[in-house]
């Protein structure tokens, strides 16, 4: 059983969070899944739905899986340094850390991906390059895995990084049996992004 923090904040991506959540989630003999946020409660997506963050950044970083979503949120969370902070014990804690989107802005912001290969949304690739210099990053690939960290490109990339993590952890016949248990087209090459292009 492997413990998955989620960290959500205001303006986070409902797809980034959401699509992956689902992937896990049909394995919950692996995987339990919790909801972090600055303070507990309802944070509002960028799409207006509202999340439940069950534990706050006092809570301490015990997850063996951190995630982090994007969104437009991101724009200002970079310049959050209690949250970068927390992302960076926590990371420093985890067996894996994850990120769909732009929420690789604020993983290179915490400095956590400094010499590591990532990859985020292309439309919003040169702006979240800005945030991680010392990053290597790939423009072309659909999801990147460096050690123990795991990126990918925009939005709907996180289910296809979701099912790629799986099949690290549990191998390829699991990571196939959840596509199918959701009825998705697992897009399986993590070099390739059509939307790179």
């Amino acid at each position: 059983m492997r413990k998955i923090g989620a960290l959500i904040f205001p303006g986070f991506e409902l797809l980034d969070l959401f699509g992956p959540m689902e992937m896990f989630g049909l394995l919950p003999e692996q995987f339990e899944l919790e909801l972090i946020a600055e303070t507990t409660g309802a944070v509002v997506s960028g799409q207006t739905l509202a999340a439940h963050a069950t534990h706050d950044l006092n809570a301490t970083p015990d997850f063996d899986i951190l995630f982090v979503p994007g969104g437009r949120g991101t724009r200002a969370e970079v310049h959050n340094t209690k949250l970068l902070d927390w992302i960076r014990r926590a990371s420093d804690q985890a067996e894996f850390t994850l990120s769909v989107c732009t929420g690789s802005a604020l993983l290179a912001r915490s400095g956590v991906l400094n010499g590591r290969q990532a990859t985020t949304n292309k439309l919003a690739f040169d702006w979240v390059a800005q945030q991680g210099p010392k990053v290597d990053w790939v423009h072309s690939a659909r999801w990147v895995e460096d050690g123990p960290f795991i990126t990918s490109s925009g939005v709907s990339a996180g289910m296809d990084m979701a099912l790629g993590a799986i099949a690290l952890m549990h191998g390829d016949e699991t990571a196939e049996k959840v596509a199918g248990w959701g009825e998705y087209i697992w897009n399986k090459d993590r070099h390739d992004d059509p939307f790179a292009k």
